[in-house]
């Protein structure tokens, strides 16, 4: 089984992230990342498997040691090979440092294959739309209507939480970053 551990926003800025996937949906683009039925959130890490048990134990004490920090969403951008739309934060070294010490934190659990979530490699991105198994022209009218409608968005990163990378998404256990 597959597995990610996702850093989660307010909910301020979940709903605004949120409301553009569903405008995605709502013009009859495109529907493939709505129906996965996962929050709006940055991957820190993906996992061939784990034990769950374990790494909860984990999670509880990584996000004792974090503390909420600010989300600055300031772009948007594209993953042309999957056809994946997403919004961009604004990069800082707490959140570099962060998703490096989550997988010091985690790392006895097998991440060969998912070097894009690996420190050094990471490419944070939220996601909006997921249109690979649409026709190719969906993929360029849903970027424009995000294009045209996102606003940068300044919120914070408050949680932690484990999935299992099923259809939908499975979340298992969620923690709250200390304030």
């Amino acid at each position: 089984m597959q597995y990610a551990i996702e850093l989660y926003f307010d909910a301020d800025t979940e709903q605004k992230l949120y409301a553009l996937a569903q405008r995605v949906a709502d013009e009859k683009l495109s529907t493939k990342f709505l129906e996965w039925k996962t929050r709006p959130h940055l991957t820190l890490a993906c996992f061939n498997d784990v034990d769950e048990e374990t790494c909860i134990r984990h999670l509880k004490d990584f996000a004792k040691s974090h503390k909420v920090a600010p989300a600055y969403i300031g772009s948007v951008g594209m993953f042309n090979d999957t056809k994946t739309i997403f919004a961009s934060p604004v990069m800082n070294r707490n959140m570099y440092r962060m998703q490096e010490e989550l997988h010091e934190c985690l790392k006895d659990f097998d991440a060969r294959g998912w070097e894009w979530y690996c420190p050094d490699h990471w490419a944070p991105h939220c996601t909006l739309a997921l249109t690979r198994d649409d026709e190719d022209s969906v993929f360029y009218r849903a970027s424009d209507l995000i294009l045209r409608e996102f606003r940068k968005i300044s919120g914070e990163f408050v949680a932690v939480g484990l999935v299992k990378i099923t259809f939908p998404v499975s979340e298992i256990y969620t923690a709250a970053l200390e304030r």
